[in-house]
C-alpha cells in the first residue's frame, strides 16, 4: 500500500449519544440532476455535504448551471442555458451518475455525450438497462472510447419493461420520459423510498406521472417543467450504519432524522438478532447488549426487502452474535469484498457460490461468491485494512470500533462520498479516531484465511 492518509481507531468503546443524519447520498445527487430539466431556479434543502453532492454540483457548473449555497444545507441551482452536450471524461471515473444526465441533456439539447462512469466496485452494475430504455424512447445510442453518446430530436413515448427493478435505470428513464412526446409506460420499476421521493419532486416540476399496479408507472410527457423547492429525504443507509454500530458496540445511540417507515426490514432484523430500538419524534434510539445477540438468516433484495447497502454493517454485527448467521446477497454479485478484512480481524466467515438463502436469486448457477456464512461470537483483533468501497469501508470502521486494540485503516476517501462529517459524528459518540497524513511501517497482523466453498 502506498503512503496516504490513514485513520487509527482505538476499539472497545461503546458508542453513546446522538447523531444527526441529513439528506441521502442516493437522493440528493439525483435531485440536483433533475434541476437540469428546467431553465427555472430550483432549491434543495437538507442537502448533505458529501463527495457525491460536490461532484454533481461541479458537473452542473460545467454544463452551465449557476450554483449558490444559501446556507449550510440549502443549495440553489439555476440553469437558464446548457452550454455543452458533453461532459468531460475526467468526470466519469469516481461516479456512476453520468448516465443520469442523458435524459436532461437530450430534452434541452437533443444531444448528449457522457463518460460511462464508475462508483463502488461491488459488481458489474451495467448501464444496459438505462441505454436499452432510452433507445426504446427513440434515442440513437453509440458507445465508444469510454463514453456514451445519444441523439434525439425529441424522445417519443413508448412502453419498456425493466428486466430487474434497478433504481438507477428507473431514475434515468423517469428523467428522460417526463419531457418526451406522448405517453411512456414503464414496467418493473424500483419503488424504493428514494424513487417515490424523486417522483414527488418531478410532480412539483409539473411532470405527469401516475402509478399503476405491479411496479408500473404511466408518464405523459410535457413541453416544459418548472423550478422546485424540495427537501432531500433522510439517508436511510447512514441511519442503518449507525444503528448496527450502536448495537455491535453495546452502545446507545439516537439517530435524528431516522424514519421508521423507511427502515422496517432493518428494524425487524435487529429485533430478531436481539438488539432493540425506540421510535421517537423524528428519531430512533438504538441500543442493546452485544453479549445477548443471536444469529439470523437474511436475503438482500430490492425494496421493501432488506437493502444490499445494509448488509456490510450487519455482517460486522453478526460476528458478535451467538450461533450461525447467513447473508444471501441477491443484488450485487461482488458485494462481499470487505469480508477479507473482517477475516484478518479474526471473524469466522466463509463465502459460497451456492444460493444459501431462502429468497429468489438471479445468480443461481453462476460462479459468484454471494452467500456468506458467519459463525460467532468471535472477538475481533486490530488489523491494518484498506477500505474496498463506501459501505465495505464503514464495515471496516465499525469492526475497528468493536476490536480490542488499535487498527489502521486506509482508503478513507471512500467514506467522504457518502457519510457527512463522519469523524465529527463518530468522535462525538465516543469513538477514538486519530487522523495521520503519512503511513508508518506496517505491523503485520495475525494471518487470516477466508473460507471458500
Amino acid at each position: 500500500m502506498t503512503d496516504q492518509t490513514y485513520w487509527e481507531i482505538e476499539g472497545g468503546v461503546r458508542l453513546r449519544g446522538t447523531v444527526h443524519v441529513r439528506g441521502g447520498k442516493n437522493s440528493a445527487p439525483k435531485d440536483i440532476v433533475a434541476s437540469l430539466l428546467t431553465d427555472e431556479a430550483c432549491t434543495l434543502t437538507n442537502v448533505p455535504r458529501i463527495g457525491d453532492v460536490t461532484w454533481t454540483l461541479d458537473v452542473c457548473r460545467c454544463l452551465g448551471s449557476k450554483v449558490e449555497w444559501l446556507d449550510d444545507t440549502t443549495v440553489r441551482i439555476h440553469t437558464p442555458e446548457i452550454h455543452s452536450p458533453e461532459l468531460p471524461g475526467d468526470y466519469g471515473g469516481s461516479s456512476r451518475l453520468p448516465v443520469l444526465l442523458l435524459g436532461p441533456l437530450l430534452a434541452r439539447l437533443g444531444h448528449a455525450r457522457v463518460p460511462h462512469g464508475g462508483g463502488c466496485q461491488i459488481g458489474s452494475r451495467p448501464v444496459a438497462y438505462h441505454l436499452n430504455g432510452l433507445a426504446r424512447l427513440g434515442a440513437v445510442i453509440e458507445e465508444h472510447d469510454g463514453h456514451v453518446e445519444a441523439h434525439a430530436d425529441r424522445l417519443q413515448g413508448a412502453s419498456f419493461e425493466l428486466p430487474y427493478p434497478s433504481v438507477g435505470a428507473t431514475e434515468t428513464l423517469l428523467l428522460a420520459a417526463v419531457r418526451a412526446s406522448g405517453t411512456t409506460i414503464l414496467k418493473g420499476i424500483a419503488v424504493e423510498p428514494e424513487i417515490l421521493d424523486f417522483i414527488a419532486l418531478l410532480h412539483k416540476m409539473g411532470a405527469r406521472i401516475r402509478f399503476e399496479a405491479d411496479r408500473t408507472i404511466t408518464i405523459r410527457g410535457v413541453d416544459h417543467l418548472h423550478g422546485f423547492s424540495h427537501r432531500v429525504g433522510t439517508d436511510r443507509n447512514e441511519c442503518a450504519s449507525w444503528a448496527c454500530a450502536a448495537i455491535a458496540t453495546g452502545g446507545d445511540v439516537t439517530v435524528e432524522g431516522a424514519d421508521q417507515r423507511d427502515l422496517l426490514a432493518l428494524l425487524g432484523c435487529l429485533r430478531e438478532i436481539g438488539g432493540d430500538y425506540q421510535v421517537l419524534d423524528r428519531a430512533i434510539r438504538f441500543f442493546g447488549a452485544s453479549d445477548h445477540l443471536s444469529g439470523v438468516s437474511v436475503d438482500t433484495s430490492y425494496h421493501p426487502g432488506f437493502m444490499s447497502d445494509w448488509q456490510p454493517p450487519l455482517a460486522v454485527l453478526l460476528t458478535q452474535a451467538h450461533g450461525q448467521s447467513l447473508i444471501h446477497e441477491t443484488v450485487y454479485e461482488d458485494r462481499f469484498r470487505y469480508v477479507h478484512g473482517l477475516v484478518d480481524m479474526g471473524a469466522d466467515i466463509s463465502l459460497h457460490t451456492e444460493c444459501l438463502g431462502a429468497g429468489p436469486c438471479r445468480y443461481t448457477g453462476h460462479d459468484y461468491r454471494h452467500s456468506c456464512v458467519i459463525n460467532g461470537p468471535t472477538p475481533l483483533r486490530p488489523a491494518e485494512l484498506d477500505m474496498p468501497d463506501l459501505r465495505g469501508g464503514f464495515a471496516h470502521l465499525m469492526a475497528a470500533m468493536v476490536a480490542d486494540g488499535v487498527s489502521r485503516l486506509l482508503g478513507v476517501d471512500h467514506i467522504a462520498r457518502g457519510y457527512e462529517q463522519f469523524l465529527a459524528k463518530a468522535t462525538a459518540l465516543g469513538a477514538a479516531i486519530r487522523v495521520t497524513e503519512s503511513k508508518p511501517q506496517a505491523e503485520p497482523s495475525a494471518p487470516g484465511r477466508i473460507g471458500v466453498a
